[in-house]
């Protein structure tokens, strides 16, 4: 009986011990994975101005999606470098795409897109969406950008002269921001006012699922970790009751 009881034990010992290293192997895997992922996925920016705000203010550290100009869309906060523009990573929203004509203000102050008043609840201030009056053709292949504080934004509007109306060529744009990351700011939304144009939105990227994956592999390497310590204390704890028992 008393070595039955030990057998038993043994067993339930080892039967623990596979599924703790189970649980530290996949947390593992999770995890680095998790990481890499978002190596691959993501790059990490800080907002160089107050251009904007509130949406990412000065000194803001963005979690930016690496992208192709095929995958922009109107409402997009996009990461860009133009040399017309500076010669260092610059963050704007995307307000129009190629073939669209980009107009403000409409009598209700708003920004229009090919005639289509938009929604602007990210502004900073009120309407009138911009304080100087512009219309822009965008030419195929171009983004045109605005900040989200249009009152000190440096943006397409400054640029309406040049050959290209003040857009930037698709392949100036190195990604697009998905979060806040510090000071922790969560997930930018997509702005709804360009959602009834053709094209509509884009699709928030993984981020989400990748600190998903992280979290899980962390929890299930900790819990792992923890198995062994915690079923030692119970068994020495049985042992003790066990033999004031027997006294």
């Amino acid at each position: 009986m008393r070595g039955n009881g030990l057998d038993h034990d043994g067993g339930g010992r080892s039967l623990a011990s596979v599924l703790s290293g189970l649980a530290v192997s996949v947390g593992c895997v999770l995890f680095l994975g998790g990481f890499a992922w978002g190596a691959v996925e993501y790059k990490p920016y800080t907002v160089p101005t107050q251009s904007m705000s509130p949406t990412v203010k000065a000194g803001d550290r963005v979690l930016a999606q690496r992208i192709s100009g095929g995958d922009v869309r109107r409402g997009d906060v996009v990461v860009f470098q133009d040399k017309e523009w500076a010669n260092v990573p610059m963050v704007k929203r995307v307000v129009g795409v190629g073939g669209d004509t980009v107009k403000c203000c409409g009598t209700d102050g708003r920004l229009t897109v090919n005639g289509t008043p938009v929604e602007e609840p990210y502004l900073h201030g009120k309407n009138p969406a911009s304080g100087t009056p512009f219309e822009a053709k965008v030419p195929q292949g171009q983004v045109f950008l605005l900040g989200d504080d249009r009152s000190v934004s440096l943006d397409s509007r400054v640029h309406l002269d040049d050959a290209a109306n003040g857009s930037v060529p698709l392949t100036a744009v190195n990604a697009r921001v998905d979060a806040v990351a510090w000071p922790l700011g969560g997930m930018l939304e997509r702005p709804a006012g360009f959602t009834p144009l053709p094209g509509g939105t884009s699709r928030p990227g993984p981020l989400e699922l990748i600190l998903g994956a992280v979290v899980a592999g962390a929890v299930l390497i900790l819990a792992g970790a923890l198995q062994g310590p915690v079923s030692s204390l119970t068994r020495r704890r049985r042992g003790r009751a066990a033999s004031a028992a027997g006294r």
